[in-house]
């Protein structure tokens, strides 16, 4: 019998696969526990409309991505720490002060779990950081720490 899967199926595949399950398998677990529908034209009508809808979604989310990193790319945020001997700071400055930064200096939000910073800063001066926006999308932006 042909399925299409609904969720993932550890031994047979992923949600939206067409798969040949055994006749037994797919009426008397498959199909009660919602893992699957049994593959009739209007299923897969169904199934082909989907997932054109999450292309569409993807190919906007994908868009979005690219016009902010345009938007940040290049651009230097100005931050102020207190500052110990050696120009060490003290605390440091992480992923959430610098999604405040840019919130406020230029008036876009950012998540702070999509800034990738490898350690919290600790140092004055330049530092480049990465803030990942999308799988396909890295943008890169400067951040600036002065004595404050």
């Amino acid at each position: 019998m042909q399925v299409v899967l609904l969720e993932d199926v550890k031994t047979l595949g992923k949600k939206g696969d067409i798969v040949k399950a055994n006749d037994g398998y797919a009426r008397n677990f498959l199909i009660p526990k919602n893992l699957g529908v049994e593959a009739t034209p209007a299923n897969l009508a169904k199934l082909k409309q989907q997932k054109a809808h999450e292309a569409k979604v993807a190919a906007e989310q994908l868009a979005e991505a690219k016009q902010l990193s345009d938007s940040l790319s290049g651009k230097v945020l100005q931050m102020k720490a207190k500052v110990g001997e050696g120009g060490r700071l003290f605390g440091a400055i992480a992923s959430k002060e610098v999604a405040q930064a840019i919130k406020t200096q230029l008036g876009l939000d950012v998540d702070k779990k999509k800034i990738i910073l490898p350690e919290p800063i600790k140092t004055l001066g330049k530092h480049e950081i990465s803030i990942r926006l999308h799988k396909d999308v890295l943008a890169k932006l400067n951040v600036e720490v002065a004595e404050g």
